[in-house]
């Protein structure tokens, strides 16, 4: 399986989900990495990844 960056938020997704099921006190700083990567990659500053 070839991972593009249309995989990328789902993957992030699962992993916090399970993430946040583990230990629910990470929640605020899941949901903070999860939001700054989506605006990485939304803008393009991730390129260097070949995602």
């Amino acid at each position: 399986m070839i991972i593009t960056a249309a995989h990328v938020p789902a993957i992030v997704a699962l992993i916090a989900g399970i993430l946040i099921l583990i230990m629910p006190r990470l929640l605020n700083f899941i949901v903070a990495i999860y939001l700054i990567c989506i605006g990485l990659i939304g803008l393009g500053l991730l390129r260097w990844l070949h995602l």
